[in-house]
């Protein structure tokens, strides 16, 4: 199963549920890849720590290997690095992501991702792509080669006006590009349960019949002190009130696979 993580605002916290979800999944025993598309990294610098500044092959040498021809093109895998938690690879992002950007959209290369994951289709049981925040090259191709996609929500009305034409880009891609394409729901982020705004805003959209998916995940000081540690919420704190909201949030994005497993 492939998912992306997907929204052209910046700051809802694309990173921090991809990499936080993929964590889960490693840790309940799942083979896992995180895939960053996103020039600023975060993903990458989450996962790695430290190491995220050693000049390594990811995503950028991946899409920049596809503007060459070559008889003996480089195998995917080598643009995938292990990270510290077992069972949780990445291909990491760098600033270079930027520069070819240009290139690749004029190229029109915006199939080789889901041929390359294809490639991994033995190898890992999830993979997860975060994508930077905006309707780009990577985000295409994220949405080309996913089977399904998580919008991030924090809760206030710039974020409900978007998420319309949110809905609306995806369900393009699938008309055009994907037709296994699904919104998996809308993820409520920075939550704030006493607050009267925020509980409207989400409930408004469950009246509309939006996919919105529970538990919503709240506001805590201490995820950002995973990402000052490196460490997702499942290793740094797992009895915190926010890791069992990842936890039961993955629960819930996994139910409809574990049906479909049954039949």
């Amino acid at each position: 199963m492939r998912h992306v993580v997907f929204n052209q605002k910046g700051g809802v916290g694309k990173s921090t549920i991809a990499s936080n979800l993929a964590a889960i999944a490693a840790a309940k025993g799942r083979r896992v890849l995180l895939v960053d598309l996103d020039a600023q990294a975060n993903s990458t610098h989450y996962l790695l720590g430290e190491a995220a500044v050693d000049p390594r092959p990811g995503a950028a040498e991946f899409f920049e290997s596809t503007l060459k021809f070559s008889v003996r093109p480089t195998a995917t895998a080598d643009f995938v690095t292990a990270t510290p938690w077992e069972r949780l690879d990445l291909m990491p992002a760098s600033a270079a992501l930027e520069e070819l950007h240009a290139k690749l959209e004029s190229r029109y290369k915006i199939f080789k991702l889901r041929d390359a994951l294809a490639e991994f289709a033995g190898t890992y049981d999830e993979i997860w792509i975060d994508t930077p925040p905006a309707l780009n090259f990577y985000t295409r191709s994220a949405l080309i080669a996913a089977d399904g996609c998580l919008i991030p929500f924090d809760c206030d009305e710039f974020s409900r006006r978007a998420l319309y034409g949110l809905l609306e880009a995806v369900e393009e891609i699938r008309a055009d590009h994907n037709d296994k394409l699904a919104v998996e729901g809308i993820v409520v982020n920075q939550f704030q349960a006493r607050a009267s705004l925020p509980r409207r805003t989400v409930q408004e959209l469950v009246d509309e019949g939006l996919p919105v998916l529970e538990p919503y995940l709240g506001a805590s000081v201490r995820v950002k002190e995973s990402h000052e540690l490196a460490r997702p919420m499942i290793h740094l704190d797992p009895g915190h009130k926010l890791t069992q909201q990842f936890v039961a949030l993955y629960e819930a994005i996994a139910k409809p696979r574990k049906r479909s497993a049954k039949r």
